[in-house]
Order: C-alpha cells, then structure tokens, then sequence
C-alpha cells in the first residue's frame, strides 16, 4: 500500500476503484524528412483538407461545449494558415509544419505570467492534435479499453479527452499537471466529479488496473488500499452520499434561522455551462455571474448581441436574481486577444473598472446588453474594484447613458435595475458608509479584500499561508462593511470564497450578513447550516471573535464551537 498527498484541493467526493491510466500522447511528434522532395501546393491542399474536416467536428462540439467555439475560431483563423503554409513554402511537410507552428502557439502562452493564460497552451496543443489527427487520419481517442468505471489517471487532459469521455465511466480524476483553471477542473467542478490536480507521484506510481482510493476533499490518494483503508473509504464514502442526498432534498426549501431571519444562499457562475451544472443544488440564485469569461473564452470582444444572449439565457434558466459583475480583466486575468502593458504590479494596475472607464465603448457594449436581458428576468448590475465614490458616479452616468439610448430605440429594458459594487479594497472599507449612500448594494469580495488588507499575494507560494480571511483585520473589515450597508438601508452580501467556507457561516451571519454566494456544490450545506442558527447567539459569537488579536485565536475558537 502506498500514500500520496495532494496539495492542490477543489472538489470534494470519495472514491474507490480501479486506476485507468490515460496513455502520453495522442498523436506521435512527425520525424522530419531532409531528404524528402515537398510538393508545395499538395501539402496546401492537405492541410486545407485538415482544417475543413477539423472544423467540422467542432461546430458540433461547439454546441455542448463552449471552448470549442475558441477552437473553432483559432483553427480558422487565417493567421494560422498564413504561418502553416510558410513553413510549408521552407520546403516541410504539412504534419511538421503544423507541429512547428504550434509549438510556436504554446511557446506564446507558456512564458505568460498569468497562470490562467499558461493554461490556455491546453487549447493550442489540443487543435495542433486535432489537425494532425486530420492529417494523419488517426483517432483522436485516448481511452481504448475503458470498458467500467475508472479513476482516471494523466499528466493532462486536454478538452478534447474530456469532452470524449463517458461520464458514467468517470468516478474521478487524478492528474500530474493543470490548475484549478485547467479544462479538468473545470469540467469536474460543473460534473460533481470528485477530482485532484497537480500530483506529478500519480504518474510514476499507478498503473491501470491498480485499486484506487481517494478523498477528494483531504487530498488523501491510496494505491492498492488495505482492508482496513478500503472500509473506512467505503464508510466514509456512504455517509456523505446519505448526507449529500438529506441536503439535496431539502436545498430547495426556504433558508430561515430557528429566530426567523430569512438569508438568500446564492451561486457564483462563471458560463452557461457552470449555471447548467449548478441548478440542481437549488441555489436561490446567482450572486455573481463573472462576465470576464465570456471575454476569456473567445478571440475577440463579445459583440453586444453576444453577450444580450449569453444573459438572457442565463435569466430565463436561474429564474431567480442574477447579479452580474462588469468585465473584472487584469491582475490574474487576461484576455488572448488584448496586450496589456507590461506592469510591476497588475494587482495595483490597470484592471477591472479602471480599464471599462477607460474604454467607454466596450464598456457600454456590455451594459446594453445587460440592460436588454433585465426584460427577461431579474438582473442587477455590479461594478468590480471600485475605490471612490467618483468611480462609481461615472458607471452610473455611462449606464443612464445606455439607458437613454435603449429608450430611444424602443428597446425594452428594467428602468430600476439596481446598480452595486463589489467591496473588495481597503479604500471601499474605508468609504463604505458614503458608498453605501449612494448605491443599490454591497457584495464583499473577500479574496480581493484579504490580499489587499493583509499586504499577500496569494499565488505566492512563499507566502500563500499568510493569506486568511479569519485573520482579525479583515474580519472587522467584513463588519464595518456590513454596519455601513445597514445603516444606509442597502443589504450587503458575500461573494468571495469565505461565503462557502462552513467555518465563517454562523460568524457572518452574526456579523449580519443578508446574502451568501458561493460554489454551488456548497449551497446546500451553508442552508443547512443556517437552518440551525439563531442570529442572535452568532452575533454573540462574532463579537468575542471580533475582539480578538490574531488568526490563530479566531481558527481555534470556530475549530472549538
């Protein structure tokens, strides 16, 4: 029996099994040829061949899956063809010159220092194979021989693998490689599927058809468990079925404290697709709908009939309020299509409602069309990182601006769409109780407001365990912030990753906290929770926490009840 610890913790789920592992490579590296005499217009007229059928294939991907729309667009860009065929013209094959080309690709989103665009070299390497597949008419397919269901084991999957993949053949994944942005990731967070990445020992020390266990949400991997491991998982495994299924059956009912107080348990989204696979936890509604991936997973700006669909179709879905923040691009994400100059400091730079105040255009692209969907359901709008009060007047006055322009147009739009801002800078807690005079309502992001407070980049990783929402400092951030929205008459709600940490429910709800927003998996257990508290008894709490001095008292006390 042999041990493994992943770091890297995203989902939760146990799981017991046989290993499949995932062969390297799906198309062989092409061998050139010196001494081969290359036919230019041949080779043309082959890769030519390639793309059409390519692009076939994911025109019918596309429509399940949205990534394969990006593909799409890259493989027919004729950039790429451009590059292809010179290498083509320098006298090479079209299997090497496209794997020279994109190698060329990958190189460009390798070296980029933001890790959500290093994964994008995925994207690169998956159309690469997909040509060369065409090329060489082999099968894409890399699980030959999965016949039961498997833990999957790769160093990577690209979205190719994982959109072939028989979801009733999947009990879980262990990769060597990706991020909690990967394609992996993020398929098995919209799946449910319990999952672990960045675990380099599962490729070296497992092998197909090696019994498996593993606890998604310890990080604990067991290769050929003994008896007494395999009880205590299956054990394990049975409860949190049995609770997650208590919990499903009563996520839709009202979210009520034993004294009465009603608390709204929303979701925070990120695409169609992640809405699809968050309705089934009955979240009461979206809390935070992260436009900028609508940007990110495309190779130009989302025209303004774009996006209108991508919201209506999310209002029509949810049914419920969607709270939908501004294009949030810059610090740790970026856009493929959009160069950003470079900067020391990108967390302190030209990012979020900085860069849409300064491009008016894009930015009222995306109001329009917010303010068209909002006569499809119920929406409100909310602008990221703002830290005065003038930035926040000066969104306000572009989005009258659309409205009048809507008005004049005869477009049909919700005249009292409410208008917020995500607190998640110092100065903003700062300028709370002016703030909250002049806006509809607050949503605390507390992953942004940790960093800032406590001065720690949270990627990195020689100082990643400073970063701690618990930490005194911005716990009494968190309640000025909410003191401020109260006594101005406005509701302040959570939409960072403390929302869904079970420790800080019962202590924001003390604090006052009216709306809880988080991955969806997690809303069911946040209801429950909330079921069984009495506001006053957690206020209680969060004032003794409130008076203390450092993290470690605050993690001790909630670790002890």
């Amino acid at each position: 029996m042999l041990k493994i610890q992943a770091a890297v913790r995203f989902t939760r789920g146990i799981v017991i099994g046989p290993a499949y592992v995932v062969k390297e490579k799906a198309i062989e590296k092409p061998v050139v040829d010196p001494s081969r005499v290359v036919d230019h217009a041949m080779e043309k007229a082959r890769f030519e061949r390639a793309v059409e059928e390519v692009s076939r294939d994911l025109e019918k991907l596309a429509l399940e899956h949205d990534v394969f729309a990006a593909h799409l667009a890259i493989v027919q860009d004729p950039t790429l063809s451009e590059e292809v065929f010179a290498h083509i013209e320098a006298g090479k094959t079209a299997e090497v010159s496209v794997d020279e080309t994109i190698e060329g690709l990958k190189l460009v989103f390798q070296v980029m220092d933001n890790a959500y665009m290093r994964e994008r070299a995925d994207d690169i390497e998956d159309i690469g194979n997909r040509l060369m597949a065409a090329l060489l008419q082999k099968s894409l397919r890399r699980f030959p021989g999965l016949t039961e269901p498997s833990v999957i084991v790769a160093r990577d999957l690209l979205p190719s693998d994982t959109a072939n993949l028989d979801a009733s053949l999947v009990l879980g994944f262990i990769t060597a490689e990706g991020g909690v942005s990967s394609h992996v990731a993020i398929m098995a967070k919209n799946r449910g599927i319990p999952a672990l990445i960045g675990v380099p020992e599962a490729i070296s020390s497992i092998q197909t058809g090696d019994l498996v266990a593993f606890d998604a949400e310890t990080g604990e991997i067991y290769i050929h468990p003994d008896e007494s491991i395999q009880a205590d998982f299956s054990r394990r495994a049975e409860a949190l079925k049995e609770r997650e299924e208590a919990l499903l059956e009563r996520a839709s009912s009202p979210v009520v404290s034993r004294d009465g107080k009603t608390v709204r348990v929303y979701c925070n989204i990120g695409s169609l697709e992640e809405l699809g696979a968050a309705m089934p936890y009955a979240p009461d509604g979206v809390g935070l709908f992260r436009s900028e991936f609508l940007f990110m997973d495309s190779d130009h700006f989302p025209t303004e009939e774009e996006q209108f669909e991508a919201y209506r179709e999310a209002s029509e879905k949810v049914g419920n309020e969607i709270t939908i923040r501004t294009l949030d691009i810059g610090g740790d994400k970026a856009l493929s299509y959009f160069t950003f100059d470079h900067e020391d400091n990108p967390f302190l730079g030209w990012r979020a409602i900085r860069m849409t105040l300064d491009m008016p255009d894009l930015f009222c692209t995306q109001l329009r069309a917010i303010l068209r969907a909002s006569a499809y359901g119920s929406l409100r709008i909310m602008f990221p990182m703002i830290t005065s009060l003038h930035e926040f007047e000066r969104a306000k006055a572009l989005t009258e601006e659309c409205k009048e322009s809507l008005k004049e147009e005869g477009v049909a739009f919700d005249s009292n769409i409410p208008l917020g801002i995500m607190v998640e800078t110092p100065a903003a807690v700062f300028m709370a109780e002016e703030l909250a005079k002049a806006v509809d309502f607050f949503s605390i992001g507390t992953n942004d407001l940790t960093q800032y407070v406590l001065a720690v980049d949270r990627g990195n990783e020689k100082i990643k365990r400073m970063f701690n929402s618990f930490h005194p400092a911005v716990l009494r951030a968190i309640a000025h912030v909410i003191d401020s929205a109260h006594k101005a008459g406005i509701e302040a709600g959570m939409c960072g990753e403390m929302a869904g940490d079970l420790r800080a429910t019962e202590i924001l709800l003390g604090l006052g906290l009216d709306e809880f927003s988080m991955s969806a998996q997690v809303t069911p257990d946040v209801k429950d929770i909330i079921r069984g508290l009495d506001v006053s008894e957690a206020a209680e709490k969060a004032t003794r926490v409130l008076a203390m001095n450092d993290v470690e008292e605050v993690e001790a006390y909630l670790a002890g009840g």
